[in-house]
């Protein structure tokens, strides 16, 4: 078993069961992209064993902090069978879910979410891309199915020095899937859509919003950055009269459209505007247009804490318009999925965009991923997507 060493002081991390170790803190050492190598402190003390990534400024990635594991097809096999024994226990109020989830199931750089009989998986890592096919056959040995579509397009694997891969791993057939979402269907494309398919991490807050239409009596709703509608089909089941939702895809608008007739509802009741969301805003602000609500769900702007101060302003410019459009006693439902933006920050910069706006609020909720997507408390960069529901004073 190969060695990497680490600087003096260095292991602290590791110690605490945080399972990065940064380019910087490696003294000596090295190993094939994602071989498991053995990693030791400054003095020679055991502190993991991990995958080693050559091209990463995230050079190890810990499997395991017990000297006596070994890291085999059986590992695998068991970590994937606890992370499926977790979501058994989760209520869970649709056929699609999050079934691993990186570092938080102790699998750093897996994803993989299953869609009825389909399961979709991307590796984001070195160390998961070398266990490809033991992963695959853990996953359908441990499920019962038999189809494994492939989605390793994700932009991590470009700083792990691996190419994009996408494809049938295991089985074949269509890639077009209908799901369900508490009362709702809902359609997707697993070899088209962004991530596997489809954001399963706003399940829950997508309910949460439907209900909250309902009791805060909505009528008008705008959905930025809609995707296919997830949100303006919650809105439309909470009882809002007129939803308007806006992505700057054209598909993704024709798909959410024809969510909305999939779900029975009026198509007269949903607009559809192909734009530039910051382009909308200012618009519908010019023509004096006003919402009782305002869902902005924004894509990723800060994938690291070094983008952080740059998103933060594109989130405030986004949150202020938002506020100057509601309407008084309105709500905003308002999202950030950046890594590198943290709640307490995220809460910071959307009281300064309410600071602009010359507007105040109520937070009522606070919103986060869905159980499936689980942060555990030694992993607090898990804490990805956060929320505010807003009820504007």
């Amino acid at each position: 078993m190969k060695k990497v060493v680490l600087r003096p002081g260095k292991e602290r991390s590791l110690v605490k069961r945080h399972p990065w170790v940064f380019e910087s803190s490696v003294s000596r050492g090295g190993a094939d992209p994602g071989e498991t190598v053995r990693v030791e402190s400054a003095d020679g003390q055991f502190l993991c064993w991990a995958a080693f990534s050559p091209q990463s400024q995230i050079r190890l990635r810990a499997w395991s902090f017990d000297e006596a594991e070994r890291i085999d097809a059986a590992f695998f096999a068991r970590r994937i069978q606890q992370a499926i024994a977790m979501r058994t226990r989760l209520a869970i109020a649709s056929d699609a879910w999050r079934l691993v989830h990186g570092e938080a199931d102790g699998l750093p750089g897996l994803i993989v979410d299953r869609y009825g009989d389909t399961l979709v998986a991307q590796f984001g890592s070195a160390g998961a891309e070398r266990w490809t096919a033991q992963i695959a056959d853990a996953l359908l040995a441990a499920t019962g199915l038999t189809r494994l579509y492939e989605r390793s397009d994700a932009q991590a694997r470009e700083w792990e020095g691996l190419p994009v891969k996408t494809g049938w791993l295991r089985g074949e057939g269509d890639t077009a899937i209908t799901l369900r979402e508490h009362d709702w269907q809902l359609t997707l494309d697993v070899a088209e859509g962004h991530k596997t398919g489809y954001y399963l991490d706003q399940r829950d807050s997508r309910k949460r919003f439907a209900e909250a239409v309902r009791q805060y009596d909505v009528k008008s709703v705008l959905n930025c950055f809609s995707y296919t509608g997830g949100f303006s089909v919650a809105a439309l089941a909470g009882g809002a009269t007129q939803v308007v939702s806006v992505d700057s895809s054209g598909p993704a608008l024709e798909r959410a459209k024809a969510h909305v007739a999939l779900n029975g509802f009026d198509p007269g009741r949903h607009e559809a505007w192909d734009a530039d969301v910051n382009a909308t805003l200012r618009r519908c602000l010019q023509e004096g247009r006003r919402f009782d609500a305002i869902v902005l769900d924004p894509p990723k702007f800060a994938p690291t804490v070094a983008h952080a101060e740059r998103a933060a302003r594109a989130y405030k410019d986004i949150n202020r318009l938002a506020f100057m459009l509601l309407n008084d006693g309105g709500l905003l439902y308002t999202f950030s999925c950046s890594g590198g933006i943290a709640p307490d920050l995220f809460h910071k910069i959307v009281a300064g965009a309410g600071l602009d706006a010359g507007v105040d609020g109520y937070i009522v909720q606070r919103l986060s991923a869905a159980a499936d997507h689980p942060q555990t408390v030694c992993f607090p960069e898990g804490d990805y997507l956060k929320g505010l529901g807003i009820l504007k004073r």
